[in-house]
């Protein structure tokens, strides 16, 4: 019999990622928030309006003994957090990356078999059925493949102070790479054996050893290749920011993005608009053996109705016992690859995994 009671969430950290899933919990009765936790009293939308903010994690973690607890914090935070809710009993939630080492990442995933709890991975391309769709048709494609991928944000004003908060402690690559990454992981059986990366800094306006510009390569043991760009500024082109592009000797799959989409644009980020399917089968002629396809991906999800998604994902995992294992192994070394693509442009030297 599946426990119908609402799982009591403690929601940590209130950014744009914090606030769209604590709308998440708020919006679904399998839910209930009980308290939500910021180091500063910041504006939330008028739903959240009613709960209790804390200042400190570790206080309300013991005050309000939550069944869930959904770490949406700053990424150097995060292994702590993590472990901490699930020795106090609480499955958990946290946003991607795991963690900021892979160490860290490990540990998070040991303490979660320790105690038994559930630890699910803010990946949130898992949960979009358009990603899934052009996953799915990769894989039909069959390797090697070439993986082409990036996501640059040309980036002012309050996105701006957002991006330079977050390179306090992760560099682009890191933080979307390991969408990214994981995107490829899921395409290939292949493992990943080398990455090399690259990386400038653009701007005075962050530390001297970070860098927001930043661009990987990663090679797989079956010749399968894949590089993957980021880049966050105000100096960042828009020209072909958004680029998924999956190619194979039996033809390539491909995201085709809406020719006014901005790259700031939260939606963007995840609204594919279409997916070009090419065959490369041709005919006696030598020409073509027929048109490209192309799957109109009208109607799907925005980015809060992709939280919503996620987080009954969450929660489907909690009532119904999910097995984790493969979800917990794929953050494990999607992070992997990126924090060795960070090495890689810190040292100038390829990285062997």
């Amino acid at each position: 019999m599946i426990d119908q009671k609402p799982v009591r969430v403690l929601v940590a950290g209130l950014g744009n990622m914090g606030r769209s899933h604590a709308l998440a919990y708020h919006n679904n009765p399998g839910f209930k928030i009980v308290g939500l936790v910021n180091r500063s009293v910041v504006p939330l939308p008028d739903e959240l309006a009613g709960y209790t903010i804390h200042a400190s994690f570790e206080q309300a973690l013991v005050d309000l003994k939550p069944d869930l607890v959904s770490i949406n914090t700053y990424s150097d935070s995060h292994a702590e957090y993590a472990i901490a809710a699930m020795e106090a009993g609480a499955d958990v939630f946290v946003e991607k990356p795991l963690a900021t080492t892979v160490a860290d990442a490990e540990r998070v995933v040991a303490a979660a078999r320790t105690h038994g709890r559930k630890l699910v991975i803010g990946y949130i391309l898992r949960h979009h059925p358009s990603w899934m769709r052009l996953i799915s048709e990769a894989r039909k494609l069959g390797g090697p493949y070439v993986f082409r991928m990036n996501l640059n944000q040309q980036s002012s004003g309050a996105t701006w102070e957002t991006h330079k908060s977050l390179m306090k402690t992760t560099s682009p690559i890191v933080d979307c790479g390991v969408h990214y990454l994981d995107v490829m992981l899921q395409i290939t059986d292949a493992n990943p054996v080398q990455v090399r990366g690259m990386g400038v800094r653009l701007s005075n306006e962050i530390d001297p050893d970070m860098y927001n510009y930043g661009h990987l390569q990663v090679l797989f043991d079956d010749k399968t290749v894949g590089w993957y760009e980021a880049g966050w500024g105000p100096m960042i082109s828009e020209t072909a920011f958004f680029v998924k592009d999956v190619i194979s000797p039996n033809g390539c799959v491909s995201i085709v993005m809406d020719q006014n989409a901005k790259s700031d644009d939260i939606d963007s980020h995840t609204k594919t608009s279409t997916i070009r399917l090419h065959s490369a089968k041709t005919g006696p002629d030598g020409r073509f053996a027929g048109p490209d396809e192309l799957l109109s991906m009208a109607g799907e999800p925005g980015h809060q109705e992709l939280c919503d998604l996620e987080q009954a994902f969450v929660l489907k995992a909690i009532r119904e016992d999910l097995d984790l294992g493969r979800h917990m192994q794929d953050a494990v070394r999607s992070l992997g690859v990126c924090l060795a693509a960070d090495q890689s442009v810190r040292t100038g030297q390829p990285v062997d995994l």
